[in-house]
């Protein structure tokens, strides 16, 4: 049950992140699913901790799910505090995007686990390409978002929380 849990809260979490990255930023609908997001994938996380099916004590799953609970915390707290004053929002941008990439490389490492066995390749291959196209977007389009954002609130007219289109 528990496992089924898992799954079902992973495949909500991947949906809604992405729906995060394919929409404008800010305003209400972004804080909305990204609540959604969070909880999602606090709870995925809190659930792969539990699941000792594959390994009967810490494995590498186990451990990835700490090191994502830690991305999301440092993406989720410093937007919800909105501190630093200075530099919450890039935390925020980066962090949470690195979350739903470690996500993604979790859940196509878990696939490639279920489908071939354990092992480097189904499980390496494709952490390794998710990571790297992660990388490569991430350092593309978070500094051109944040650019944007940044001249909004310099010189347009901006919706409270909007990135101007």
């Amino acid at each position: 049950m528990l496992g089924t849990a898992h799954v079902a809260l992973a495949i909500a979490s991947l949906t809604l992140g992405a729906m995060m990255f394919l929409q404008q930023k800010g305003g209400q609908r972004h804080r909305l699913l990204g609540y959604l997001y969070a909880g999602a994938l606090l709870l995925v996380n809190s659930s792969a901790l539990l699941v000792y099916e594959q390994s009967p004590g810490l494995g590498p799953f186990h451990i990835l799910a700490l090191v994502s609970l830690a991305t999301l915390s440092g993406g989720f707290i410093p937007a919800f505090l909105r501190q630093p004053a200075d530099s919450w929002l890039d935390s925020h941008a980066y962090f949470m995007s690195w979350s739903y990439v470690g996500l993604a490389a979790a859940g196509a490492a878990q696939m490639g686990t279920m489908l071939v066995g354990p092992g480097v390749s189904p499980v390496m291959i494709p952490t390794v390409l998710i990571v790297v196209v992660g990388a490569l977007l991430i350092h593309s389009r978070v500094p051109e978002i944040l650019a944007r954002f940044a001249h909004g609130k310099k010189g347009e007219k901006v919706e409270e929380g909007r990135t101007p289109t």
